[in-house]
């Protein structure tokens, strides 16, 4: 039987929760888990989602702050990555 989850793990739940809430970072994350590399520039996000740049840098600081992705700055441009650890809480969530 699993332990009931403690203040601390329910807010940051909560906060990936949240982020994951919205049909365009669903979209990002999956588009970064489906990259052959495992990761994918902000610049490569873009044009597929339709987007602007800050909309899509936008979104994805919401998934940084919710610790599902990484960001690596390469010059000019960031690249993200998926935190394997943050999308495991999730998925325990599902049966």
């Amino acid at each position: 039987m699993a332990e009931p989850l403690s203040r601390s793990q329910a807010e940051q739940l909560a906060v990936a929760l949240k982020a994951v809430a919205d049909p365009t970072r669903l979209q990002l994350l999956s588009m970064i888990s489906a990259s052959e590399s495992g990761e994918a520039c902000v610049c490569d996000l873009t044009a597929p989602l339709g987007l602007t740049q800050p909309t899509v840098s936008h979104h994805l600081k919401i998934l940084v702050d919710a610790g599902l992705l990484v960001r690596d700055k390469r010059g000019k441009w960031s690249w993200y990555a998926i935190v394997p650890e943050g999308l495991e809480a999730l998925r325990r969530l599902i049966p």
